[in-house]
């Protein structure tokens, strides 16, 4: 992977440090904040990520017309200052702003770098074309195929324009098909940020441009590679005391898969966060450093939290003996989750996976009826598992032959892994390869089809459990079975549990839409898909000089106010007292 390096570091500053003198600075800006993630972006065009990693560092760059509040997850204005919504919510009305500026680039005059209404249509546009190899953006997929008007008939080039996308000055206008509850969040969503309409589609667009808090400034390659994004100057927004936003000066972000690794990192002072602990260390940690958390003010700051993350198991229902319910049925009931999450994961998760693909986190999903889909749910039950695999033909797994199942490389996937092919074996007597690979190997195996048995992890994109279940939305399958398939990678398709997630999406309350969702996919396991293993429940762990960042159950990170300061025993226990 590169990135056309148009700028460097040094550059970007003595342009632009004159801008920063010019505006109001908060008296704790500066300096800069260090974190690791799993893995490399896989993409650096918007339209085409559907990774968690991508996502995080676009989402530092590139906008939308809305966004998410880091805190509740509501949505909230952002490119655009308003919107207004039509009494039976099929229009949308955008008022945007008017001073917003793109990151600066080589191919952008002046006038170039100022946001329009063009730039919102011509981006809309291109998620709306085919690419290269006949496949749909993302952002097609994902938000506008069957909901907004004329987005299929410009994506089958039967019109050249999206109908339901139009511009007046400076607002922008969406007609839909039917009314969506969710598709403000869709906007939210990073494939549904702006480009410069002047770099869409050219040589130019991978260069990361948009117009966030943060700018693209360095790639550096090696061992551990990182990325430098560097503050914008020219950030339009301000907090409510007129101090330019963002307070920090930089983020880097250095891509480590072993979590050993994030960990020692962290105790090094080499990054200020951590997301998920080794499960090695999860006890040495946290009952050796007791003084470090409980001090006053503390040094450290633990958060457990719940995350609205799934990781589980998908068949390749292009493979002709998973195609039989039985046979996916039998090895969810082969699988032993309680010991996975006691001796493997070490306890380190929010709940076992009992219930479907949508995390049981009811505070985030209020109205959904987990307990429903719980009785659809598969505890672990080696006699069932036999039962049902003797009904599909294959008694003691006679006749079935190996199974390769893919995953990504890191300790404790393998770990799962290689503790599922043993209880496939006992239990079944089916022999499981298991074949590690690089996260982005994995991804376009996911997409190809080249395995029988694929480990995934799948993170919320908004709080609904339609981000979850378009995972297997039958409309989502290529007709060629040959092709790519971008999003329902499992290629399944359940008349009955597409029926629901059609009721889902023209309910026009919000309790009728998470009504149809649960029958959804109370259908989605009576007919399963997937293997539920764990929804995750990280362990996060800040250095205490960290200010106003909050970690949340979408796992977004927004740092336009995140500040650095160091407490005094004063400061802190004036902060208690007012929160008690």
């Amino acid at each position: 992977m590169s990135i056309r390096i148009f700028t460097l570091l040094l550059l970007i500053f003595s342009l632009f440090g004159c801008a920063e003198n010019e505006r109001k600075q908060f008296e704790y800006s500066g300096g800069g904040l260090r974190m690791a993630l799993d893995h490399e972006p896989s993409t650096f065009i918007a339209r085409n990520a559907t990774d968690y990693y991508s996502a995080v560092i676009l989402s530092q760059v590139m906008e939308g017309l809305v966004s998410l509040d880091p805190k509740n997850s509501t949505v909230t204005p952002q490119l655009a200052k308003s919107w207004q919504k039509s009494a039976d919510g099929l229009t949308y009305t955008f008022t945007l702003r008017e001073d917003v500026l793109f990151h600066p680039h080589d191919q952008l005059s002046a006038s170039d770098r100022k946001f329009t209404a063009k730039d919102v249509i011509k981006s809309f546009e291109i998620a709306c074309t085919k690419d290269e190899n006949g496949d749909a953006p993302s952002t097609y997929s994902y938000a506008f195929k069957g909901l907004v008007e004329g987005a299929d008939d410009f994506f089958n080039g039967n019109s050249k324009t999206i109908t339901g996308i139009t511009s007046d000055g400076n607002t922008i206008t969406f007609q839909l098909l039917h009314s969506d509850n969710n598709f403000l969040y869709k906007l939210a969503h990073i494939n549904a940020t702006i480009s410069s309409h002047k770099l869409i589609g050219t040589e130019y667009e991978s260069d990361v441009i948009g117009t966030g808090p943060f700018m693209y400034a360095n790639y550096q390659d090696g061992e551990v590679p990182r990325m430098i994004l560097v503050k914008n100057n020219e950030y339009y927004l301000e907090d409510e005391n007129g101090n330019a936003l963002p307070y920090l000066d930089s983020l880097v972000m250095i891509f480590q898969s072993r979590k050993l690794e994030q960990l020692d990192m962290f105790e090094a002072k080499q990054i200020d966060l951590i997301a998920g602990l080794p499960t090695s260390r999860i006890t040495r940690m946290l009952e050796g450093k007791i003084e470090d958390f409980n001090s006053k003010p503390p040094k450290l700051i633990l958060a457990n939290n719940p995350l609205l993350e799934s990781n589980f198991y998908f068949f390749n229902l292009n493979d002709e003996r998973f195609k039989d319910p039985k046979v996916r049925q039998a090895f969810n009931y082969a699988v032993n989750k309680e010991f996975i999450g006691r001796e493997i994961l070490r306890n380190q998760y929010y709940d076992l996976g009992y219930y479907g693909i949508t995390p049981p986190v009811s505070r985030a999903l209020k109205g959904y009826d987990f307990k429903s889909i719980r009785k659809n749910g598969y505890d672990y039950d080696p006699d069932k598992a036999r039962k049902l695999l003797a009904e599909a033909g294959y008694p003691n797994g006679e006749g079935f032959g190996s199974v390769n199942l893919r995953f990504n490389i890191n300790d404790v996937h393998s770990a799962v892994a290689d503790e599922f092919s043993k209880q496939i074996a006992q239990v079944l007597g089916i022999n499981i390869n298991i074949d590690g690979s690089t996260f982005e190997q994995l991804q376009k195996d996911w997409e190809n089809g080249n395995g029988d048995i694929f480990r995934m992890g799948w993170s919320a994109d908004y709080p609904s459990p339609e981000t979850f279940l378009m995972n297997f939305y039958g409309k989502n399958v290529p007709e060629d079975p040959t092709m790519p398939s971008k999003l329902n990678y499992a290629r399944y398709v359940n008349p009955i549990f597409d029926q629901f997630y059609d009721s889902a999406n023209a309910a026009e309350k919000k309790t009728d839409q998470m009504k149809f969702f649960s029958k959804a996919e109370m259908a989605l396991m009576e007919n399963p898909p997937i293997i539920p293993l764990w929804y995750t429940g990280d362990i996060e762990i800040t250095y205490s000089y960290i200010r106003d960042f909050h970690f949340n159950a979408l796992n977004t990170y927004n740092f336009t106010r995140v500040y650095l300061k160091d407490w005094t025993a004063e400061e802190y226990q004036a902060e208690i007292s007012s929160e008690n």
